[in-house]
């Protein structure tokens, strides 16, 4: 049990489970979902990382322009990556021109080797290539593990040609991506993808819906960065995980409010002089039967907001 928690603290987005290898077939079953003209989702299912579903926990996708298509985060393991590029294919002869990773976690990146033969330019945040550096190797070990020990298996990340520290603009040909990089926030590597054709805000892992929200940037930040998300004048949003689309801003309600939960129920413990255990079993219980897998995360992100908190000013 102690190895499958340090494993579950390595991998963040993508727990340990206990299967033996098995052929996939969860993920092979899972429609696209056209959330906008030219804009392709595959649902993630709202789980942990098991040799079942080969790490297909996350929402990834693409977005077809007139001359090329732009994937938006590869995928959780090689043969996620490859079923993604299958269904791409089969939807289009455009060559796959960019790869967008929103984030460092393996959920969103670990597919990224099966468009290797494809030599997009690959868009990451500007702090990505140290953040899979220090990380890379651990997620790629666990997910191995947890997919039967082949590190192949697992699949990698292709190494970013085009970093993000503030905004860039992608043209697919008639329709004009706009990537943006924040601070702190889910993690210290988030990105957004707006298409202002459709009003389609892909918000990778700074949106959570359904699957309890992971803390592995900064609380206060990633509330800073809703706010911000919030005023984009998107219609409809793609989170993280969750359902393929969410109407915006109204989508980011329940993640704010257990955000804020977090913040407040921390506060009022350090007020009272509460410690660092009792944040793992006390704060945001409120919202408990709320989000599914909150039993597995709720605790690690009290704990985790409990050091962040405990240097602030008194509010």
């Amino acid at each position: 049990m102690a190895r499958r928690t340090l494993i579950r603290a390595v991998l963040f987005l993508c727990g340990v489970a206990a299967a033996p290898p098995l052929v996939s077939s969860w993920a092979a079953d899972v429609s696209l979902v056209q959330v906008a003209p030219g804009i392709y989702v595959r649902p993630g299912a709202v789980e942990d990382a098991t040799a079942a579903n080969d790490d297909a926990i996350a929402n990834i996708g693409f977005i077809v322009g007139r001359d090329a298509v732009a994937v938006i985060d590869p995928g959780g393991a090689a043969a996620d990556g490859a079923r993604l590029r299958a269904r791409i294919t089969a939807i289009t002869a455009l060559p796959i021109r960019y790869l967008i990773y929103t984030h460092v976690h393996p959920d969103h990146v670990l597919g990224a080797v099966a468009f290797a033969a494809d030599h997009p330019v690959v868009v990451a945040h500007a702090r990505f290539a140290a953040a899979w550096g220090e990380r890379g190797a651990y997620y790629r070990l666990g997910l191995a593990r947890i997919l039967g020990g082949d590190p192949a298996q697992a699949g990698d990340a292709l190494p970013p040609t085009q970093a993000v520290d503030t905004t860039v603009d992608i043209d697919l040909g008639g329709r004009m991506l706009h990537v943006a990089a924040y601070g702190a926030a889910h993690t210290d590597s988030d990105l957004t993808v707006y298409d202002d054709q459709t009003r389609t805000l892909w918000a990778g892992d700074l949106l959570f819906q359904d699957r309890i929200p992971a803390l592995d940037g900064s609380l206060t930040g990633w509330l800073t960065v809703l706010g911000q998300l919030k005023a984009l004048p998107a219609v409809r949003v793609v989170p993280g995980h969750g359902p393929a689309q969410l109407p915006w801003p109204a989508g980011a309600a329940d993640e704010e409010r257990y955000l804020t939960t977090l913040v407040r129920d921390v506060r009022a413990l350090l007020k009272r002089g509460g410690d660092i255990d009792a944040a793992a079993t006390t704060v945001a219980q409120s919202e408990k039967g709320r989000w599914k897998l909150f039993d597995a995360y709720n605790g690690r992100n009290a704990i985790t907001a409990f050091k962040q908190l405990e240097w602030e000013d008194p509010p």
